[in-house]
């Protein structure tokens, strides 16, 4: 975020995609500032970057490894048929819930997430207020973040083809349905004036339902 504030501030901008991805990185070695002070800052900035993705890498290597021998592990896979829901998003769910299965409803789930909205009760009246947040906050926010994905329109992406392409005709069906139930649920709430930050915690909660439906399909080994 500092390095892309730096930029900004600069008025230095990419043509591409500012995604961290490889053109992008060779983009920022070809960086010049206009004076050696700016050049330096930019430059800590670049190799912080460099350090904190290359960390990253090693962490999901190890996750990946970790996962295989994992009982949960075809859950990690099924979830990953989602939209937004990639390797990390799901290992971070299944890691904190355990076996969704265990829920009797996705309400349950939702709840357990905080992802529920509190209500307020004065005179006789009800009046819904912001979630509850209780729960497992790792888990909730992995979830928010994944739901920022349903703010376009529902399509499935050369990567999303490439994890569905593994899994069953069932898991298929369910991710597609989320889709465009989920993409069509976030363009309603913002044209009726929504908050975008309070229309993507709804998709997230929405979209625990059919993490939950899911995991109903996917047969786990019992504990040893």
């Amino acid at each position: 975020m500092r390095l892309k504030a730096f930029l900004l501030r600069h008025d230095i901008r990419s043509t591409g995609r500012a995604n961290w991805s490889p053109a992008h990185l060779r983009w920022l070695s070809e960086v010049v500032c206009p004076t050696p002070a700016q050049q330096m800052v930019f430059q800590e900035y670049v190799q912080t970057v460099t350090a904190q993705t290359e960390r990253r890498g090693r962490l999901e290597l190890a996750l990946h490894e970790q996962v295989q021998t994992w009982r949960l592990a075809p859950v990690v896979e099924a979830l990953q048929a989602l939209r937004g829901v990639q390797f990390t998003v799901a290992v971070t769910t299944v890691a904190a819930l355990g076996d969704l299965t265990r829920f009797e409803n996705p309400r349950q789930l939702m709840h357990y997430l905080g992802l529920t909205p509190s209500e307020y009760s004065s005179g006789g009246r009800r009046q819904p207020g912001s979630i509850t947040k209780t729960g497992n906050t790792h888990a909730r926010r992995a979830l928010v973040e994944g739901a920022w994905a349903y703010r376009y329109p529902a399509k499935v992406s050369r990567h999303l083809q490439l994890r569905l392409e593994k899994l069953p005709k069932v898991i298929q069906a369910i991710s597609w349905k989320a889709q465009v139930r989920l993409c069509k649920r976030y363009r309603q709430l913002m044209a009726k004036g929504k908050n975008a930050n309070q229309v993507v915690v709804a998709i997230a909660r929405a979209l625990s339902a059919f993490m939950w439906a899911m995991a109903q399909q996917v047969t786990v080994p019992p504990k040893a």
